[in-house]
């Protein structure tokens, strides 16, 4: 039996300080350079998206998740230029963090007044 085609698993994670403020990056490569995105990424094949969370969100901005809460999943067929992706998003806290761009971040930010 052939694989059916589905839509690609994404994660993202919505990352809160003390402060109250946001982590965010600024995407280092297309779509969407130059711009502000959550931390986040493909799910690895044997990975469970809580672990794939965890995995993206050091990669892009060395800050470590505490707990992991699912927000919701996101799943529009024209969300994702590169083609469908099915994105689950975690919220988590975070005491005091540095944030390092790293990966596929060419910047990152603690963002106050994100409302």
């Amino acid at each position: 039996m052939a694989k059916p085609v589905t839509p690609l698993l994404t994660v993202d994670c919505v990352v809160f300080d003390a402060d109250g403020r946001v982590l965010l990056i600024r995407r280092g490569h297309p779509p969407f350079q130059g711009q502000y995105a959550l931390p986040g990424g493909f799910v690895d094949v044997g990975e469970t998206v809580e672990d794939a969370c965890r995995r993206e969100l050091i990669e892009e901005t060395g800050v470590k998740a505490g707990k992991l809460q699912l927000v919701g999943v996101y799943s529009a067929p024209d969300r994702d230029p590169r083609g469908h992706t099915a994105s689950a998003a975690f919220v988590t806290r975070v005491r005091k963090a540095a944030a390092i761009a790293g990966d596929d971040a060419a910047a990152v930010e603690w963002v106050e007044n994100w409302r």
